[in-house]
């Protein structure tokens, strides 16, 4: 229990220096965005409370929005997440549920599991962002291009940092 804590505290840590210092800092032109930050929520283990979901999706947007100096946008997005993900959970759970201590993750229920899962979230948190930025219909396609477009980085680096980062479930 602690050590779940412990390692869910320096995934924050990381996750948020990661996205502040390095991928701020990167050009990859307008249309592609990566936020790698949202897989805190993400991976957040199933069994977490919903209000626990929603104050650490809070406090992870506020992190965010004060580094980004956004006024509440990346908290906004981040928060929605947090409140959608039960609902997302219960769309792709096990007929008998999931196990007790399983992490969302690639290597405890496989890719396709694990990609429609994170693609709707980080679709959702992309969309709520970006629009709230434009904030104006004028520009729908324009704008809805370029969160399919940080949705497809964003994935691409969270399926990446899975195969690197975590181990494979134990075989016994």
């Amino acid at each position: 229990m602690i050590s779940d804590i412990v390692k869910n505290i320096l995934r924050f840590i990381v996750l948020v220096l990661v996205q502040v210092l390095i991928l701020r800092n990167m050009d990859l032109g307008r249309f592609f965005v990566p936020f790698l930050y949202i897989m805190f929520i993400i991976m957040l283990p199933f069994e977490t409370p919903n209000w626990l979901l929603l104050i650490l999706s809070f406090i992870t947007g506020l992190v965010i929005d004060m580094f980004y100096s956004t006024l509440g946008m990346h908290t906004s997005a981040c928060v929605f997440i947090g409140y959608a993900r039960p609902a997302v959970l219960k769309l792709f759970s096990p007929r008998d549920g999931y196990e007790f201590g399983a992490q969302p993750t690639i290597q405890y229920l496989g890719v396709p599991w694990f990609l429609s899962y994170a693609a709707i979230l980080t679709f959702l948190h992309h969309a709520i962002l970006f629009y709230l930025e434009v904030f104006r219909l004028s520009e729908f396609f324009t704008t809805l291009f370029r969160v399919v477009c940080s949705t497809f980085i964003t994935l691409l680096l969270i399926v990446i940092s899975q195969f690197l980062f975590h181990r494979p479930k134990n075989k016994t």
